[in-house]
């Protein structure tokens, strides 16, 4: 590349967390400084620390902190910043923003403002679209979708990931789910705009990475297929597609799609054209992401490209070759959330104690050779809040054949140490093992077709829970012993008279274990146990053997939660209290918030009759909304909370009485 410009000295990145991270560990190998805002949730954040300066947006909310363009602005000037990078979400779709930027004089590291304002408006986006000759799906009027269009999907018109997406499969439903999907716009674009689509059931979601200089180049830089969500966001990502490696000749259609795209509204930088394609390879535009999108790892890993460089040289006025370079190997790419996916994908907050992936793993780095990828937001210590998104990191495998990729990632997420929240980690093990993802009969119906209850099941089954719980409990022995004055080196429990049996007891995800063990001259006796013989114990490695066969098993304490981590299986497990506070109680029949948040709306008042299932207030967490439904039908007795308020999780938050046939 040839640059014809100014050179780009300091970056602000106006975002937070895993992607501010990786804006800045280009620029470290750029040469180039930078510089953070964080929010007041966010004072502890990794990407605080990382750039060479930062400074504080006061408030929580990303309406107080970043979303507030004129404060970024006067940021990047007060640090003494040349340019601003958006990243992902949050302004970096933002018309206005882009050109508040180039007027306070500093460099806008994305396209211009008048291309992000003609793709910014999904609904004008598909009329350009239409012109340009890019395959289109109809759009529909919110105001007169008849019973005849039914299913149609709700979208922001000024956002993506997910937030303000709504299925609607009855007519009945959807004065309701509009309300719902602009208020999730509002908050997360600030822009309340939606409309409706035709929803195709089933079909693959289909992705062109495009990049172009201020020269009249376009590159169309590979394609990848982003089937598999989750409440319309996306959970794995892979470049090259399945489906186009099936169908060869789908590719240079892809291409010229996109090109056209880029070309029509005169494109410059990093871009994303997405399609909702079917399996005879017919694809329709679905919209223009005008920003670097979540899942560019896996196409820098094809590649070979450092996308967040090259923005930075066509930002800097930069010409590209002629052509991008061909593509190698397979590259797939995972989100991983703090949310349980069997609970409704609940969203989880707390302090994460450890996230460590197993061997040689590289950090913001395009792998060139086979391996895995990291991209986290978060550290060990770090503390997940509900104000933002809950992503924790993408992990990311690259290697010769896609079988290669899949198996390498699958092993490392399973092997993964991941303390202190639930994560969807088991369930992106099971999509990369289960035989209809490797071979490439992926679609946006996964989860239905495949059955999320079965997916969604612990790494670890109920004999290896409780293995592990008597490998705890064996731990906290050898613990005790460690910091015991007196006994020193005898082993803990040991007596030379019969003994009662010690006794731990756990909660996990198969139920409870009560441990009731002796050690004794013989050895380990335990209860439900038999044949298994203890091998060697410390506080943080107990090794077992049963069979014939040794196992190591690692244990890690943090206050009353254990995670045990072996070849197994990850295990997460609670220890039970001896005695149980009655002031913890709490009534039967009380719904207990899932997780902290803000209660937005009521749909009951106090004393109302309720039927199982009625929706009884909505909280909003994570950027996202959550209905919080009564669990049996009844009397409302009590809601001790109001709109506005904020609930920590397991807040009681109403009690349903139920009635007599349901009690």
């Amino acid at each position: 590349m040839t640059i014809d410009s100014g050179t780009i000295t300091s970056v602000l990145v106006a975002n937070r967390g895993e992607i501010a991270r990786r804006v800045f560990a280009t620029c470290r190998r750029a040469g180039v400084g930078t510089v953070a805002v964080f929010s007041d949730a966010d004072a502890a954040s990794p990407h605080v620390a990382e750039a060479d300066g930062a400074i504080r947006l006061p408030g929580n909310t990303p309406a107080e902190t970043y979303l507030r363009g004129e404060a970024i602005i006067a940021a990047a000037k007060a640090a003494g910043a040349d340019a601003i990078h958006p990243g992902y979400g949050f302004l970096s779709e933002n018309a206005d923003f882009a050109r508040a930027v180039v007027d306070a004089g500093l460099t806008w590291i994305g396209p211009p403002a008048k291309s992000i304002e003609l793709m910014g408006s999904k609904v004008e986006s598909k009329k350009i679209m239409d012109a340009a000759g890019v395959p289109v799906l109809t759009e529909l009027d919110p105001d007169s979708v008849t019973q005849a269009q039914l299913p149609v999907l709700i979208k922001a018109s000024a956002g993506g990931g997910g937030r303000g997406m709504r299925v609607v499969r009855e007519l009945s439903a959807l004065p309701g789910e509009l309300e719902a999907a602009r208020r999730e716009a509002q908050s997360a674009f600030g822009d309340p705009t939606v409309f409706c689509e035709r929803y195709l059931e089933t079909g693959r979601h289909i992705e062109v990475q495009v990049m172009a200089d201020r020269h009249g180049t376009v590159w169309a830089v590979g394609e990848r297929e982003c089937s598999i969500q989750r409440r319309h966001q996306k959970v794995v990502e892979e470049a090259p597609s399945p489906l186009v490696e099936r169908l060869p000749a789908m590719r240079p259609r892809l291409f010229e799609a996109a090109r056209l795209a880029a070309d029509a509204i005169g494109y410059e930088g990093a871009g994303t054209v997405e399609f909702l394609a079917d399996e005879q390879g017919e694809f329709f535009f679905l919209e223009m992401n005008t920003r670097l999108q979540v899942e560019h790892p896996v196409t820098e890993c094809t590649t070979g490209l450092d996308l967040v460089d090259l923005q930075l040289q066509v930002a800097n006025g930069a010409a590209l070759a002629a052509d991008p370079p061909e593509l190698r190997g397979h590259s797939i790419e995972v989100r991983l959330y703090a949310e349980d996916p069997a609970q409704d994908w609940q969203p989880q907050s707390g302090v994460v104690h450890r996230l460590e992936l197993p061997g040689a793993v590289e950090e913001f780095t395009v792998l060139d050779r086979v391996g895995v990828r990291l991209d986290s937001g978060v550290v060990d210590g770090s503390v997940v809040g509900v104000h933002y998104d809950p992503m924790l990191a993408k992990v990311i495998s690259f290697a010769p054949t896609r079988g290669q990729a899949a198996q390498l990632l699958a092993s490392t997420l399973a092997r993964t140490r991941i303390h202190g929240l639930r994560t969807n980690r088991d369930l992106l093990v099971a999509i990369l093992r289960h035989p209809a993802f490797l071979a490439g009969d992926t679609d946006t119906a996964f989860f239905a077709t495949h059955g999320l209850d079965t997916l969604a099941r612990p790494l670890a089954d109920p004999e290896t829970e409780a293995l592990s719980a008597l490998a705890a409990a064996l731990a906290d022995a050898a613990a005790n012993r460690a910091a015991a004055r007196v006994v020193g080196g005898l082993p803990s429990g040991w007596r030379n008279l019969p003994s009662q049996p010690h006794r731990k007891q756990y909660t996990g995800t198969s139920g409870e274990h009560d441990i009731r063990y002796l050690l004794t001259r013989g050895g380990l006796r335990a209860d439900g146990f038999d044949g298994v013989t203890l091998v060697s114990a410390t506080p943080d490695t107990v090794v077992l053997e049963s069979g014939g066969l040794r196992r190591t098993y690692e244990v890690a304490r943090h206050g009353d939660e254990v995670f045990v981590d072996s070849a197994l299986g990850p295990v997460a497990l609670t220890v039970t209290p001896r005695f149980v506070d009655p002031s913890t109680e709490v009534a039967a029949g009380s719904l207990l918030a899932p997780m902290p948040g803000a209660v937005i709306r009521l749909g009951a008042v106090q004393g109302d009759t309720v039927v199982a299932g009625q929706p009884i207030l909505w909280l909003e967490a994570m950027k996202m909304e959550h209905t919080v439904t009564a669990p049996v039908s009844g009397v409302l007795a009590e809601l001790p909370v109001v709109v506005g308020q904020q609930v920590e999780v397991g807040s009681v938050l109403a009690v349903v009485e139920a009635t007599e046939e349901d009690e």
